[in-house]
């Protein structure tokens, strides 16, 4: 199976461990393989640790072989973005200023992943401390999209989509604070899966803005989504964000019969100026999912856009470092961190006092609906060289993440899904959102129309040439 193996989903290739068929040493030398064939051209890694990576894999393989299997990702190499804190490995948050900055404990999640035997390949290129939607703006270079290399991969997760989507590891862990693991599922067309607020800990992983920040994984498949969800979900006494949930055999519920689900449709906001192909594709999708429920119907949907907590929260994050060595920082992110700077005690009390207000009121919604169904993004994927000229001071007029945001804002569960390519052959995304601790509802019925599609089984051109 040589060559063939890293197209494997999780769940297959962790049977073939299992079983002792596929050892974890040749998941992780075709992965490492993979990376220096088609890293130099995608930039998705910036720190690549092929020797720990190989001896993870070597002990993941004796303890399988001596029939101490830990679970579905024992010996799976994956890898993180890099803002996640690795003990003895570099976390830069694709930032100067952290270039060299090596953490002495793990992230809280990274534990848990370690915990389940997985295997890590290393570090992923993003943007630059999570700040953007665009993973341009790094100081390691900019992230390439699989499907067309001049365009981008989507932000700030963009080298985590990029590496699952070229097939480099078998899924990766992402940040979200306004879509970042969503956007960029959609720009490459994978799977990303935003949890709903305080059910993964944030603990360990360099914040944005704590008050939206998401943990969640990015994957080929659905089922892939439920495996990296399950080792990492669950609340953590030592992070103050985290909460106490059920967490329920996210795996099992993918079976679940869809035909009761009651499905909204908020056009209002989510559906306006939405590009052409875009819109018939997600019309398409709603079709399909019609035939898989019970109901589809229009629903409204209170929305909030505001950036006034995250801004100032970043900057309170940024404001030491950034006063002593403002040129550590990429213009852009001076510029975003600069908004933040203006924000008085006041607006952020009531900004926050408004984001708690929010993620009340929206469980009013799923009294009338089971889930609700969204365009990912309004546009596809721009350019590299457009991406570049953003204004850092012009949030308002940039689409890439307007239908991702309000999901942190109100701290539901959302996924993005892949549900068609533009003419010009860029991925669409399909985004399903659920309830507060409504995960399993969200994976079940995007695994359902995932199942009724062919979209998930379409390679990147640069896979295939």
């Amino acid at each position: 199976m040589s060559g063939e193996l890293t197209r494997l989903s999780i769940r297959e290739a962790s049977e073939l461990l299992r079983k002792k068929k596929v050892s974890p040493v040749e998941l992780t030398r075709e992965c490492l393989a993979r990376i220096e064939r088609y890293n130099p051209a995608l930039n998705a890694f910036i720190t690549i640790t092929a020797d720990s990576a190989l001896a993870e894999a070597r002990a993941a393989e004796t303890e399988i072989q001596r029939g101490r299997w830990r679970g579905p990702l024992h010996g799976i190499p994956i890898a993180l973005k890099d803002l996640f804190d690795t003990a003895g490995v570099k976390t830069t948050a694709a930032s100067e200023l952290y270039k060299d900055r090596i953490p002495t404990q793990d992230a809280e999640v990274v534990r848990r992943l370690k915990a389940a035997g997985a295997v890590f390949l290393g570090k992923q290129n993003m943007h630059e401390f999570a700040y953007g939607s665009t993973s341009v703006f790094s100081y390691f270079g900019a992230v390439h999209n699989p499907w067309q290399l001049e365009y981008m991969a989507g932000g700030s997760s963009g080298g985590s989509a990029a590496a699952v989507s070229a097939e480099l590891c078998f899924g990766a862990l992402g940040s979200d604070t306004g879509g970042s693991i969503r956007g960029p599922a959609a720009c490459c067309a994978i799977v990303g899966l935003k949890p709903t607020y305080g059910l993964v800990s944030t603990r360990g992983a360099i914040p944005l803005s704590r008050s939206r920040d998401h943990v969640g994984p990015l994957t080929r498949h659905v089922a892939d989504a439920a495996i990296l969800l399950q080792a990492i979900a669950g609340n953590d006494p030592d992070e103050p964000t985290s909460l106490q949930m059920d967490v329920p055999n996210y795996s099992s519920a993918l079976g679940a019969k869809t035909s009761s689900l009651r499905l909204g449709v908020p056009r209002d906001f989510f559906y306006a100026g939405l590009n052409p192909e875009i819109e018939a594709s997600v019309k398409q999708a709603l079709d399909v999912l019609g035939r898989l429920t019970g109901s589809l119907r229009d629903i409204d949907v209170p929305v909030s856009t505001s950036q006034v907590v995250t801004d100032a929260e970043a900057f309170a994050f940024h404001a030491e470092t950034l006063e002593k060595t403002p040129e550590l920082y990429m213009a852009y992110t001076r510029g975003r961190l600069s908004m933040g700077a203006k924000v008085t005690a006041r607006a952020y009390i009531e900004g926050r006092r408004e984001l708690d207000q929010v993620r009340r009121n929206i469980r009013k919604t799923f009294a009338a609906v089971d889930a609700l169904v969204t365009p990912t993004t309004p546009i596809p994927s721009r350019t590299i060289v457009e991406a570049t000229g953003d204004d850092p001071l012009a949030i308002a007029r940039r689409l890439d993440l307007r239908n991702c945001t309000p999901f942190n804002i109100n701290g539901l569960p959302s996924i993005s899904i892949p549900c068609g390519f533009t003419s010009a052959g860029l991925p669409i995304g399909l985004q399903i959102s659920g309830p507060h601790g409504g995960e399993a509802v969200v994976l079940q019925l995007a695994h359902a129309y995932e199942q009724a599609t062919e979209w998930h089984k379409r390679r990147p051109p640069l896979l295939t040439a």
